[in-house]
């Protein structure tokens, strides 16, 4: 089983990709210095084998390789960030904070 994460810009998502299909999707609303990651959603047929993880962990990557900031609107991206403290310097917070 092939596993691959690409940025479907067009569709603004990253998907995870299963044998070269869409298994599941991360979507996104791109701001100048900030991606908003809003609803994150695995197929049926593909839960259970932790492509969520996978996915969300290369969206992340992707979006500190590019030096954006995260809003993980997303409730399985924020708890995602919050079991993984590597990813929390990218979490823009509000001022305040």
């Amino acid at each position: 089983m092939a596993i691959d994460v690409v940025d479907n810009s067009t569709e603004s998502r990253f998907e995870v990709l299963v044998d070269g299909r869409v298994a599941g999707f991360a979507d996104y609303r791109l701001l100048p210095t900030k991606i908003v990651f809003t609803h994150t959603e695995v197929l049926p047929e593909y839960e259970g084998q932790g492509l969520a993880s996978k996915l969300v962990a290369q969206a992340l990557r992707a979006s500190e390789d590019t030096g954006l900031r995260v809003v993980p609107l997303c409730p399985f991206v924020k708890s995602y960030i919050e079991r993984h403290p590597q990813f929390q310097p990218l979490v823009d917070r509000p001022s305040g904070d």
